[in-house]
């Protein structure tokens, strides 16, 4: 470990100087034009867009906190019990509600807003994956939600495929049953975000132009037609504009030497030449693949297996990029690392949590002199400063939710009118 020290502090900054980030791919069926992207800005950001205005597409994912979730919301796990070590950080959803939108109890979480089983992964760091979420599920072959056997998109669909799941999440967005029927009915009929505030300049613009949903669609794709593919063509639009590609490193790469402070460049350089960049390879500080690195007992979250079925993806999970981790309050699929510090440290072989269940065990042992300054690297020299000043093309509005207003207290359903068979399925873990 000294002479891998020692050879990292020696490593010339050279060695990252072609590193640049990549144009974000956009396939062919879906190009960005500023009328679609604008759009795709306003579904995300707009509440109205979940069964009971509550949450939009943004809530669980500002770029204050690089498109995660910084609440605190706590799932219980497999054993459906809180309080133990099970339990999972996710991301908050809706209150439980029946088909016909009246809110019933929730086995697990009772009349309180629901908890997903994986924390919100961040929404810019998929900008570049075949496949998104920490499962992989939503694929890059994107098809007709209307028409599961006709292909819209066969390669490099993964946003697509993502943004129109949340949309039908009885947990994270939707009531239980929710139809694209009622979604598409339901935006012909409301002003978009009329329950937010703050608009930024583009959407004030374009609202100007366009006040009305069947309006915006037009304007976007030539008809007024509501449908979720053009949803989700939208969103996806709007999020391959959000590209966090002035960091630190990115202006060191670039030439500006004084990017980066000698700590952090010390930082880049062991990171460099370490193990962290076999699974974080610059310029996107992530190969996106799926590794399984012993965190939590497999039982209790098949991970990468339950998108495939194939048992040797068992407990993997995607390597989420670094890019923006300065930002970020929860760490890991379970959110139960607060900080970039302790998950470096995670890496070291002794905090292994399950050291039998790993795909290939890849100790880190950072040299307490390097600590600070790799950390400092990851913090502050991988952080577009756009992200947390909320600049374009990070503007967005505020959400009603955000302003602490008390919510209306939901008219309960009684209990037996939920199912004895809903509520025993409701046990199962929803992921992200």
């Amino acid at each position: 470990m000294v002479l891998l020290v020692l050879f990292a502090l020696a490593t010339s900054s050279h060695t990252v100087s072609a590193q640049t980030l990549p144009p974000v791919p956009v396939p062919p069926e879906n190009p960005i034009t500023p009328e679609k992207a604008v759009l795709g800005k306003i579904l995300f950001w707009d509440e109205q867009l979940s069964s009971d205005d509550t949450v939009a597409c943004g809530t669980c994912h500002l770029p204050e906190n690089s498109g995660t979730d910084p609440r605190v919301a706590i799932h219980p796990g497999l054993d459906a019990l809180f309080g133990n070590a099970d339990d999972v950080f996710g991301t908050q959803g809706v209150v439980r509600r029946n088909s016909s939108g009246v809110a019933i109890v929730d086995p697990i979480f009772g009349t309180s807003p629901q908890v997903t089983g994986r924390s919100a992964p961040s929404a810019f760091q998929s900008l570049f994956a075949p496949n998104i979420f920490w499962d992989g599920r939503a694929g890059d072959i994107f098809v007709d939600p209307l028409s599961p056997t006709t292909v819209l998109i066969p390669n490099g669909g993964a946003l697509e495929s993502q943004a129109i799941l949340p949309i039908l999440s009885s947990v994270e967005m939707a009531k239980d049953g929710r139809t694209w029927a009622e979604v598409t009915a339901k935006l012909a009929g409301i002003v978009p975000l009329a329950i937010a505030t703050d608009l930024p300049g583009d959407i004030v613009s374009a609202l100007a132009a366009n006040p009305i949903y069947p309006d915006l669609f037009n304007a976007a794709f030539g008809t007024p037609t509501i449908t979720p593919s053009r949803i989700a063509f939208a969103i996806a639009t709007y999020e391959r504009t959000l590209v966090a590609d002035q960091t630190p490193f990115d202006q060191f790469v670039a030439g500006d030497l004084a990017a980066l402070s000698p700590a952090q460049q010390t930082g880049l350089n062991f990171f460099t030449v370490s193990p962290c960049s076999i699974c974080h390879p610059a310029p996107l500080f992530t190969g996106d693949r799926f590794k399984n690195i012993g965190l939590r007992d497999p039982a209790e979250d098949l991970g990468r297996e339950g998108a495939t079925g194939a048992s040797g993806d068992r407990a993997e999970f995607k390597v989420p990029s670094l890019r923006g981790a300065g930002l970020k309050t929860r760490f890991m699929h379970t959110g139960q690392i607060t900080s970039v510090n302790d998950a470096v440290l995670f890496y070291d072989p002794a905090q292994f949590h399950f050291p039998t269940n790993l795909d290939v065990a890849i100790p880190i042992a950072v040299p307490a002199l390097i600590l600070p300054d790799l950390v400092d690297f990851i913090e502050n020299g991988l952080t577009d400063p756009r992200l947390a000043a909320r600049a374009p093309p990070f503007d967005r509005p505020t959400l009603t939710s955000e302003l602490g207003a008390p919510e209306s207290v939901p008219t309960l359903a009684p209990l037996w009118l939920c199912g004895l068979a809903v509520g025993l399925t409701a046990l199962g873990l929803h992921f992200r």
